[in-house]
């Protein structure tokens, strides 16, 4: 039991930083809702995908060189603002979901959606931090090999953001069919071209280092 408490106690507090609202969650939702659940359980696996990178990263003491390169850092945050805006532009210049007699998430093919969640996890340094400052303190000296509890951990932490993520997913695309509609189709993709200028925005503003 007593193995098992700390645990528990980063399960939930995992589960308490997934639950509060971010730049993933608005992402799926908009996805799932603009090209339906097949592409946003595909943007999750990616997402899932570039958190354990930086699970295993960490494990192996690259992500606090990260922490500490100002430079590093400021290429990640800022190659993920500019990745987040091509995406933008990508929603609100593409064509494909105004073409007569096509559902929206006909056309939507799941690799492009995985690469994406993907490569925005990858860019985003605030994944990283996450091991940075609140793994670590999950982490305990006498309990073994440090890399094999961070990738325990990082197990957890992944396991417990993709249900969320999931089921986000879930609950999006099961409206996207009620703006399944050929009038509609424009109105959907220039918002979700918005709210990734959003996330480009609240991305640029929070991921700023304070020292």
């Amino acid at each position: 039991m007593s193995d098992l408490s700390p645990l528990l106690a980063f399960a939930l507090t995992a589960l308490v930083i997934e639950i509060t609202p971010g730049p993933n969650m608005t992402y799926l939702a908009a996805l799932s809702l603009s090209r339906g659940m097949r592409t946003g359980f595909a943007a999750v696996a990616g997402i899932a995908l570039g958190l354990m990178t930086y699970g295993v990263i960490a494990a192996f003491g690259l992500a606090a060189a990260i922490d500490h390169s100002p430079w590093l850092y400021g290429l990640l945050r800022w190659g993920g603002v500019a990745y987040l805006l091509w995406l933008a532009w990508d929603a609100w210049s593409g064509k494909e979901d105004a073409s007569p007699g096509r559902t929206v998430g006909a056309d939507a093919r799941p690799w492009p959606a995985f690469r994406r969640g993907l490569i925005t996890n990858l860019l985003n340094p605030k994944a990283a931090m996450f091991y940075v400052a609140v793994l670590p303190e999950f982490v305990r000296a006498d309990a073994g090999s440090v890399v094999r509890q961070t990738l325990m951990l990082s197990v957890i932490y992944v396991a417990i953001a993709t249900l969320i993520h999931a089921a986000i997913v879930t609950l999006a695309g099961s409206l996207q069919s009620t703006i399944d509609v050929a009038n509609n189709r424009n109105v959907v993709r220039g918002l979700f071209a918005l709210a990734l200028v959003a996330i480009a925005v609240w991305f640029a503003f929070t991921t700023g280092q304070s020292g």
